[in-house]
């Protein structure tokens, strides 16, 4: 599944770099809005909330349609979130990069472009669209690609969270440098949740390292698990998507 995941995203973002040569997408990347401050995401006593825009995913199909995906963010932002999360995959999430350019000019916070990066076009197109992060899953890429990749994002100013699904790639991620590294409790192969698994990893990610939990949130009690095993920060979508009160929501969360 996540091979092909891959495959579809490349595939799509050659497709762009027909329309927009690699040149002309570094031209306008170039006059972007400046990447916004990450200081503010230093650890706290309250986990940060990485608050996601998500319609759909392969594990469960249709979430939420989010016909307006700048009030949702906004919602987020006004609730407490510290980073917006927007999935700008096509086929399998329904995302898009006028999502996240929309969101990214909308929002006061820095913006994360959620999606299967593998090269330089897409960290170059996210940062032209107004992302601040971008994600790199360790998973789907050799550790040449992930360092090749984390130079080019730190080159733009931008900041990578690097994500994780077992101890040898948390191992992987540290060893190359990554100074955001997320722990997914979901297999992208099997998607299969372990909700412990943050909680065996977390000790191998040194000080100084922003250490994000993902996945396998439903509750407050979900996220004051995780804030209790050492996360500094926590991404949710489905809980937040699904949801009634956003707002409400990612308060209640932050709170935790």
């Amino acid at each position: 599944m996540l091979t092909g995941l891959y495959e579809g995203a490349l595939e799509d973002a050659r497709a762009r770099e027909l329309l927009e040569p690699l040149g002309d997408l570094i031209a306008r990347a170039k006059s972007a809005p400046e990447v916004r401050d990450l200081t503010g995401l230093i650890p706290r006593d309250h986990v940060h909330i990485i608050a996601e825009i998500k319609r759909r995913s392969p594990s469960k199909g249709e979430l939420a349609s989010i016909a307006d995906p700048v009030g949702l963010a906004l919602a987020y932002e006004r609730g407490g979130a510290s980073v917006i999360s927007v999935l700008t995959e096509e086929r399998r999430f329904g995302g898009s990069l006028k999502d996240l350019e929309d969101v990214s000019q909308a929002v006061s916070i820095p913006v994360l472009r959620k999606d299967f990066i593998a090269n330089e076009y897409q960290i170059v197109e996210a940062r032209a669209h107004g992302a601040d992060l971008v994600l790199l899953i360790m998973a789907g890429l050799a550790d040449e690609e992930v360092a090749r990749l984390l130079e080019i994002t730190h080159s733009w100013g931008m900041e990578a969270l690097v994500e994780t699904h077992s101890e040898d790639e948390l191992v992987r991620a540290v060893t190359l440098g990554a100074r955001i590294i997320g722990v997914n409790a979901r297999d992208l192969t099997t998607f299969e949740l372990d909700q412990e698994l943050f909680g065996r990893l977390q000790h191998l990610i040194p000080e100084g390292v922003l250490k994000v939990a993902e996945s396998a949130v439903v509750n407050s009690q979900d996220v004051t698990r995780y804030r209790e095993q050492g996360a500094h920060a926590v991404l949710v979508g489905e809980a937040l998507v699904t949801g009634v009160t956003p707002e409400h929501t990612v308060k209640e969360f932050v709170e935790a």
